[in-house]
């Protein structure tokens, strides 16, 4: 299958700047003229190049290392004409923008194959900045994204946009002091009303007081039910989607957040528990649940991939699903199939932000023979995750959305067979 493919494809210089190998020519060679090398006679190469230079004659080598198998850097001048496709492969040679393209190409050419299902993690305040309007959103309806683990705060600030409120551009240097006087919150440079956070609150109590909510269940359904509200509620404003909540009960894409009672939505379930409410998230319905998209993508003949926008609790919540699977369940599995991260978190801190994929594989979070198709990004979500939406749109067709939330139950009866069976 497709999805299978793993090593020997060249995408823009990735895979042999991975895979290559150095040549054995080493000093001798060079003492030959066949090739310079560090390691070899310097005088001898001094030589060569001079007599290279008095005559002219262009710089070569009759034996070339397999490290030099990568894409020539010559890119075009840029005339403002360009496409972000073109940008990217054009102009993003190396350093960060280098991995910026190699996560392009590894998105659009093998995590976007039919047969493999794409699940998101989502940290930091991207929603309030707009991205889930620019990015999620057109990702999740080109089915291009299938399931998604995100913070609870970023779900609590998109709801702002799905309830017609509005956030604002804003000074990070302006005074706290004087924000706070004038009713203004700032999450850096995004400035909204305070109001904004006491409406919002208010929306999710009342929703939340209704017989439906009154139950355990695992975040899916809640932020399902949530997503079902507002997509009332933007129809009701005749505002224009802008919630991803509402796009992905659309869409059928569950959404989990790993620490439930983390952000303003778990605080007002909170506070409803208090009033006599019996709505309770249950983090063991999530843990099998998003262990059973995971096998239940590879018992279908497919694979799994990750796409990482920061880090924290959702990361580790989409990786130990093989874990859960593996060394808990006991259930025979190889890892995730395909990693790709944007993060600004540095991985000698120990901290799980910045936690290779090649430590991922110790673990079992990710297939080891796929470690060459691993992708870090060092950069800003909200610049890296708008270039790779628009890369990835103009570069494949829509993808038949796979709805997973509506086979959650086929999905956790494929877990509970492989878990009778393995424990039998």
């Amino acid at each position: 299958m497709a999805a299978k493919k793993s090593g020997g494809r060249d995408r823009g210089g990735f895979k042999a700047s991975r895979h290559g190998k150095a040549s054995a020519a080493g000093a001798e060679g060079s003492a030959m003229g066949e090739r310079a090398s560090a390691a070899g006679n310097k005088a001898a190469q001094r030589r060569a190049a001079e007599q290279r230079e008095a005559k002219s004659a262009q710089v070569g080598t009759k034996a070339q290392s397999s490290f030099l198998r990568g894409k020539k850097i010559d890119p075009r001048k840029l005339d403002g004409t360009e496409s972000v496709v073109q940008l990217v492969e054009g102009t993003f040679q190396s350093y960060n923008s280098g991995r910026l393209r190699e996560a392009c190409a590894l998105f659009t050419e093998l995590m976007l194959e039919k047969d493999v299902t794409v699940g998101m993690t989502l940290t930091g305040a991207l929603t309030p900045a707009g991205l889930g309007m620019s990015t999620i959103i057109p990702l999740m309806e080109a089915g291009f994204v299938d399931w998604i683990i995100s913070t609870g705060a970023n779900l609590y600030h998109d709801t702002h946009f799905g309830l017609g409120l509005s956030m604002h551009r804003g000074n990070p240097t302006a005074s706290d002091t004087v924000l706070r006087e004038e009713g203004v919150v700032r999450i850096y440079d995004v400035f909204f009303d305070y109001d904004v956070l006491l409406s919002t609150d208010a929306f999710f109590r009342k929703i939340i007081r209704a017989p439906e909510f009154q139950r355990t269940m695992s975040s899916a359904e809640f932020h399902h039910l949530c997503g079902k509200y507002l997509v009332e509620r933007e129809k009701a404003l005749g505002i224009p989607q802008k919630s991803l909540l509402a796009a992905a009960y659309r869409c059928g894409v569950p959404i989990y957040t790993s620490s439930p009672g983390d952000s303003s939505i778990g605080m007002n379930i909170a506070a409803l528990a208090l009033e006599g409410g019996s709505c309770i998230l249950d983090p063991n319905q999530d843990v099998n649940e998003t262990a059973s998209i995971v096998l239940h993508a590879k018992r279908g003949g497919g694979a799994s991939a990750v796409l990482i926008a920061g880090g924290g609790s959702p990361k580790n919540f989409a990786l130990q699903t093989e874990p859960q699977i593996q060394e808990v369940l006991g259930i025979d599995e190889k890892g995730h199939d395909y990693f790709l991260q944007i993060t600004d978190a540095r991985p000698d801190t120990g901290g799980l932000s910045g936690a290779t994929p090649a430590e991922a594989v110790s673990w079992g979070k990710l297939d080891p023979d796929r470690l060459p198709d691993a992708v870090v990004c060092y950069l800003d979500s909200t610049i890296a995750l708008p270039i790779l939406t628009s890369y990835a749109l103009a570069k494949r067709q829509p993808r038949t959305l796979k709805r997973l939330y509506d086979k959650r139950g086929a999905m956790m009866a494929t877990l509970k067979r492989e878990f009778a069976k393995a424990n039998g």
